[in-house]
Protein backbone atom coordinates (compact mmCIF):
# COMPACT_ATOMS: atom_id res chain seq x y z
CA UNK A 1 0.00 0.00 0.00
CA UNK A 2 1.19 3.47 -0.78
CA UNK A 3 0.46 6.76 0.88
CA UNK A 4 -2.03 8.64 -1.27
CA UNK A 5 -1.98 12.33 -1.99
CA UNK A 6 -4.69 14.46 -0.37
CA UNK A 7 -5.55 16.35 -3.55
CA UNK A 8 -9.23 16.04 -4.32
CA UNK A 9 -9.62 13.77 -1.32
CA UNK A 10 -12.32 13.50 1.28
CA UNK A 11 -11.82 14.64 4.89
CA UNK A 12 -11.11 10.97 5.70
CA UNK A 13 -8.33 10.63 3.12
CA UNK A 14 -6.90 13.99 4.19
CA UNK A 15 -6.78 12.76 7.81
CA UNK A 16 -4.90 9.61 6.80
CA UNK A 17 -2.52 11.55 4.55
CA UNK A 18 -1.75 14.11 7.27
CA UNK A 19 -1.05 11.27 9.70
CA UNK A 20 1.30 9.70 7.12
CA UNK A 21 -0.70 6.48 7.39
CA UNK A 22 -0.59 3.96 4.57
CA UNK A 23 -3.92 3.35 2.84
CA UNK A 24 -5.41 2.36 -0.47
CA UNK A 25 -8.56 3.78 -2.03
CA UNK A 26 -11.02 1.37 -3.62
CA UNK A 27 -13.63 3.09 -5.80
CA UNK A 28 -16.60 1.11 -7.08
CA UNK A 29 -19.77 1.88 -9.02
CA UNK A 30 -22.42 2.82 -6.44
CA UNK A 31 -26.00 1.86 -7.27
CA UNK A 32 -28.27 4.76 -6.25
CA UNK A 33 -30.97 2.20 -5.39
CA UNK A 34 -28.79 0.28 -2.94
CA UNK A 35 -29.97 0.25 0.67
CA UNK A 36 -27.25 -1.92 2.23
CA UNK A 37 -24.21 0.23 1.47
CA UNK A 38 -21.63 -1.95 3.22
CA UNK A 39 -22.81 -5.13 1.57
CA UNK A 40 -22.85 -3.34 -1.78
CA UNK A 41 -19.20 -2.30 -1.27
CA UNK A 42 -18.18 -5.82 -0.21
CA UNK A 43 -19.86 -7.39 -3.23
CA UNK A 44 -18.46 -4.80 -5.66
CA UNK A 45 -14.92 -5.17 -4.33
CA UNK A 46 -15.00 -8.92 -3.72
CA UNK A 47 -14.16 -8.49 -0.03
CA UNK A 48 -15.61 -10.71 2.74
CA UNK A 49 -18.36 -8.97 4.77
CA UNK A 50 -16.26 -9.47 7.94
CA UNK A 51 -13.50 -7.17 6.57
CA UNK A 52 -15.73 -4.26 5.51
CA UNK A 53 -16.80 -2.08 8.40
CA UNK A 54 -19.78 0.23 8.56
CA UNK A 55 -19.85 3.46 10.50
CA UNK A 56 -22.92 3.90 12.68
CA UNK A 57 -23.77 6.82 14.94
CA UNK A 58 -25.78 6.30 18.10
CA UNK A 59 -27.14 8.54 20.82
CA UNK A 60 -25.82 7.76 24.30
CA UNK A 61 -26.45 9.41 27.67
CA UNK A 62 -23.34 11.50 26.98
CA UNK A 63 -24.33 12.45 23.41
CA UNK A 64 -23.52 11.13 19.96
CA UNK A 65 -20.89 8.43 19.52
CA UNK A 66 -19.54 6.39 16.60
CA UNK A 67 -19.60 2.60 16.29
CA UNK A 68 -17.51 0.82 13.66
CA UNK A 69 -18.75 -2.74 13.10
CA UNK A 70 -18.43 -5.37 10.36
CA UNK A 71 -21.18 -5.21 7.73
CA UNK A 72 -21.66 -8.93 8.47
CA UNK A 73 -23.11 -8.03 11.88
CA UNK A 74 -25.31 -5.61 13.74
CA UNK A 75 -24.45 -3.14 16.47
CA UNK A 76 -25.09 -4.43 19.99
CA UNK A 77 -26.33 -1.16 21.49
CA UNK A 78 -26.00 -2.37 25.09
CA UNK A 79 -22.37 -3.50 24.57
CA UNK A 80 -21.66 -0.23 22.73
CA UNK A 81 -23.03 1.87 25.60
CA UNK A 82 -21.04 -0.21 28.11
CA UNK A 83 -17.82 0.29 26.11
CA UNK A 84 -18.35 4.04 26.55
CA UNK A 85 -19.17 3.73 30.26
CA UNK A 86 -22.91 4.15 29.79
CA UNK A 87 -26.04 2.07 30.13
CA UNK A 88 -28.09 2.86 27.02
CA UNK A 89 -27.69 3.77 23.38
CA UNK A 90 -30.10 4.18 20.48
CA UNK A 91 -29.47 4.76 16.80
CA UNK A 92 -29.27 8.49 16.08
CA UNK A 93 -31.52 10.37 13.66
CA UNK A 94 -30.05 10.30 10.14
CA UNK A 95 -30.46 14.05 9.53
CA UNK A 96 -28.71 14.86 12.81
CA UNK A 97 -25.91 12.39 11.97
CA UNK A 98 -25.35 14.02 8.57
CA UNK A 99 -25.29 17.49 10.14
CA UNK A 100 -22.81 16.53 12.87
CA UNK A 101 -20.47 14.34 10.80
CA UNK A 102 -20.54 16.30 7.54
CA UNK A 103 -21.11 13.07 5.61
CA UNK A 104 -24.21 11.57 3.98
CA UNK A 105 -25.70 8.30 5.23
CA UNK A 106 -24.10 5.47 3.28
CA UNK A 107 -20.89 7.48 2.98
CA UNK A 108 -20.11 8.24 6.63
CA UNK A 109 -16.47 7.68 7.43
CA UNK A 110 -15.23 7.29 10.99
CA UNK A 111 -12.37 9.63 9.98
CA UNK A 112 -12.52 13.34 9.18
CA UNK A 113 -15.87 14.08 10.76
CA UNK A 114 -16.81 17.71 11.44
CA UNK A 115 -16.82 17.06 15.16
CA UNK A 116 -14.71 14.37 16.82
CA UNK A 117 -17.09 11.95 18.48
CA UNK A 118 -16.25 9.18 20.95
CA UNK A 119 -15.60 6.07 18.83
CA UNK A 120 -15.72 2.34 19.48
CA UNK A 121 -14.27 -0.07 16.93
CA UNK A 122 -15.42 -3.69 17.10
CA UNK A 123 -12.49 -5.74 18.33
CA UNK A 124 -12.82 -8.15 15.38
CA UNK A 125 -11.11 -5.45 13.25
CA UNK A 126 -7.83 -6.19 15.01
CA UNK A 127 -7.86 -9.72 13.60
CA UNK A 128 -7.14 -8.44 10.08
CA UNK A 129 -3.96 -6.95 8.60
CA UNK A 130 -6.18 -4.39 6.83
CA UNK A 131 -9.84 -3.47 6.96
CA UNK A 132 -12.12 -1.46 4.68
CA UNK A 133 -14.46 1.38 5.62
CA UNK A 134 -16.09 4.35 3.92
CA UNK A 135 -13.76 7.00 2.58
CA UNK A 136 -16.46 9.61 3.06
CA UNK A 137 -18.70 9.13 0.06
CA UNK A 138 -20.77 6.38 -1.44
CA UNK A 139 -18.75 4.30 -3.90
CA UNK A 140 -15.36 4.79 -2.23
CA UNK A 141 -13.74 2.61 0.42
CA UNK A 142 -10.47 3.03 2.31
CA UNK A 143 -8.28 0.02 3.06
CA UNK A 144 -5.84 0.50 5.91
CA UNK A 145 -4.51 -1.23 9.01
CA UNK A 146 -7.11 -1.28 11.81
CA UNK A 147 -4.52 0.26 14.13
CA UNK A 148 -4.53 3.40 11.95
CA UNK A 149 -8.28 3.77 12.40
CA UNK A 150 -8.10 3.19 16.15
CA UNK A 151 -5.24 5.66 16.59
CA UNK A 152 -6.67 8.44 14.43
CA UNK A 153 -10.16 8.26 15.96
CA UNK A 154 -8.77 7.73 19.48
CA UNK A 155 -11.15 4.77 19.63
CA UNK A 156 -11.62 2.11 22.22
CA UNK A 157 -12.00 -1.45 20.96
CA UNK A 158 -14.66 -3.77 22.36
CA UNK A 159 -16.98 -6.59 21.30
CA UNK A 160 -19.86 -4.42 20.04
CA UNK A 161 -21.04 -6.46 17.05
CA UNK A 162 -23.57 -9.26 17.10
CA UNK A 163 -24.48 -11.57 14.25
CA UNK A 164 -27.91 -11.74 12.67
Amino acid sequence: MAVKKASGGTPATVALTQAKAEFTLHPYAHDAGAQAYGEEAADALGVPYERIFKTLVAETEAGLAVAVVPVAGKLDLKAFAAALGGKRAAMADAAKVERVTGYVVGGISPLGQRKRLPTVVDESALGFATIYFSAGRRGLQIETAPENLVKLTQAVTAAIAKTG
